[in-house]
């Protein structure tokens, strides 16, 4: 009478297990699609240091690529469909895994910090929440145009630059706030994308995945950084 028991316990042990992986494998996906999209957005920030005529004319190519087999910004709602599925099923797994994890412990007990863990890796779910509130943020600001601190202009120059003057420090600070978070959650995700996806079996590929985890953090949070800190300090006006 045991054994089918145990066989029962093992298929959904088995279930369980292939479940997991499948959330982290999709957390490894959607987190690479993220990085695709960050490099090419940190690149069209940094237009703006051209000038008004350079940023203004590449946000409006960006609505034209395409046509005229695409409509008018047909390939940007491509981009903000997959970024929004994407967006969904990142949450959905990292808060799927969160929770099961939260499940396991059957008794409450002081968790010590693991040998070697970092500061990214602690942080990665509450890092990962703050990024998304920030999202939202960041898309009523220059996109929706919701919220317009200093210009509501149609120029997306105008717009960027007005929202990052001193008298609006604080929206600059949240921006600022959003690149460190950005940075820890590239660092750590880069990591955990590599090891889910069997970049790190040896001593050498764990050093790369460790390098490049960190080179992206740093590129990719300097380049969001360094907009709002040239607006502050009146580099770009």
């Amino acid at each position: 009478m045991a054994t089918p028991t145990l066989v029962k316990g093992s298929a959904r042990s088995t279930r369980s297990t292939r479940s997991t992986i499948a959330l982290k494998l999709l957390m490894a996906v959607t987190g690479l699609v993220f990085v695709g999209y960050v490099l090419a957005h940190m690149y069209g920030n940094l237009k703006v240091f051209a000038g008004q005529e350079s940023f203004d004319s590449y946000a409006e190519h960006l609505r034209e690529i395409g046509e005229p087999l695409l409509p008018y910004e047909g390939l940007l709602w491509i981009i903000r469909v997959v970024l929004l599925l994407s967006l969904v099923g990142h949450a959905y797994a990292a808060y799927t895994l969160w929770a099961r994890a939260a499940k396991a412990r059957t008794q409450r007990y002081t968790v010590k910090k693991a040998a070697g863990a970092t500061l990214s890796s602690r942080t990665m779910r509450w890092g990962g929440t703050a990024l998304l509130l920030f999202v939202v943020f960041h898309v009523l600001h220059l996109t929706t145009r919701t919220i317009t601190p200093g210009s509501n202009s149609d120029s997306p120059y105008e717009r960027l630059v007005a929202g990052f003057q001193p008298e609006f420090w604080y929206v600059a600070a949240f921006y600022l706030l959003a690149t460190a978070a950005l940075a820890m959650h590239l660092r750590h995700g880069v990591w955990s994308a590599s090891q889910t996806l069997g970049l790190t079996n040896s001593a050498a590929a764990r050093r790369r995945a460790n390098l490049a985890g960190y080179t992206l953090a740093v590129v990719v949070a300097g380049g969001f950084a360094i907009v709002p800190l040239a607006v502050l300090l009146g580099i770009v006006d």
